[in-house]
């Protein structure tokens, strides 16, 4: 078992934090995050809270402006390019704060987040450290329900740990919300603005280039709420998929190897199913392939459903399994041919990707 720290309380409630929230249009949980801040027991003498809008025309500003005027360490700022990378660059160039922690509009925090992150990052002589996310659904329907549980499951999400949990702090690619030194981005430099997808991931492959050291923390839980249709979500993993490649190219080298696995998949389906028009015995072994997936999906499916007291939600969730896998294995194929044959950088305008999803 772990040990945890507790150093906070005795040297460093002198740090000061700068909380950075890129946003656009979040009428709807811009307060409710706001009122999870407010709510920390981190010094709030200690703390600024940047938040950079997207020229949201839904009245998050008006919600802004109000908590800026009666909090004076709360300010908005603007971001007229409207995505994320270039959001949280204005709020690291805005921030006076020895540590940065970045939070979204579409979570819910404990209210010893910041100084749990705080207290981490110190004793684990880390450069940016994170919690796990808990997935809940977004809406009260079968398809977000769905979407919260294949996006929880390894099945779903292979070994991202920050979605499955784990039990002791443990070193890895990437963290959700990351709670940085400030001094790290001065280092390795910002977010790369060319990336409107992966952002997070590319920018600590960079740390981990330059010895910097993630961890992900047993003890910080934070509550995320997905897309909240199969449409969305399968959007939102064609576009991780498209943009992969990219950030591939930039790192020189594959940030994770479970990202190759949808490809492969689609990829080697459709190489059996292309030899059989010469030969029947490549027919079975596609089919092979496609029963063995959803022998899986239906198990894993049924597993969760049962474990949930709701039956209804097994064909919903092998439909969303093979929607995620199949929609980020075909953006990653046209991202690498984008990429590598046509030598261009992904095509995601801001019509295609909220800001903050």
């Amino acid at each position: 078992m772990y040990e945890q720290p507790y150093i906070m309380r005795k040297l460093d409630q002198n740090l000061k934090v700068s909380v950075v929230i890129p946003c656009r249009n979040e009428i709807m949980y811009i307060a409710r995050v706001l009122e999870s801040i407010l709510d920390q027991n981190y010094p709030k003498e200690q703390m600024e809270v940047i938040v950079v809008d997207g020229m949201s025309i839904d009245g998050t500003v008006d919600i802004l402006k109000e908590y800026q005027n009666k909090y004076s360490f709360i300010k908005y700022l603007e971001n007229e390019m409207q995505v994320t990378p270039n959001a949280m660059n204005i709020g690291i160039r805005n921030a006076t704060g020895d540590v940065v922690v970045r939070m979204d509009a579409h979570s819910i925090y404990p209210k010893n987040y910041i100084s749990r992150l705080v207290e981490w990052l110190i004793w684990l002589d880390a450069d940016n450290v994170g919690g796990s996310l808990i997935t809940k659904p977004a809406r009260d329907t079968l398809e977000a329900k769905a979407i919260a549980h294949a996006m929880s499951h390894p099945f779903g999400v292979g070994n991202a740990y920050f979605r499955l949990g784990v039990n002791n702090p443990k070193q890895v690619d990437t963290v959700p919300f990351g709670c940085y030194w400030r001094k790290v981005f001065d280092k390795i430099g910002l977010y790369d603005e060319d990336l409107v997808r992966g952002q997070d991931n590319e920018l600590n492959s960079r740390l981990e280039q330059k010895g910097g050291k993630i961890f992900l923390v047993p003890d910080i839980k934070t509550e995320y709420f997905p897309r909240d249709t199969l449409k969305k979500a399968w959007k939102m993993y064609f576009q991780y998929g498209y943009c992969r490649p990219f950030v591939n190219q930039k790192l020189g080298r594959p940030a994770t190897i479970r990202q190759f696995v949808p490809m492969l998949f689609i990829l080697s389906t459709a190489f059996f199913l292309l030899l059989s028009t010469y030969n029947i015995f490549f027919l079975y072994i596609a089919l092979l392939e496609l029963g063995l997936y959803f022998f899986i999906a239906l198990m894993v499916s049924s597993k969760i459903s049962f474990s949930k007291k709701n039956l209804s939600l097994i064909p919903t969730l092998i439909i969303t399994f093979l929607g995620i896998h199949f929609s980020y294995g075909l953006g990653y194929l046209k991202g690498l041919f984008e990429t590598f044959a046509l030598g261009r950088s992904p095509n995601v305008t801001m019509k295609d990707t909220p800001l903050t999803r």
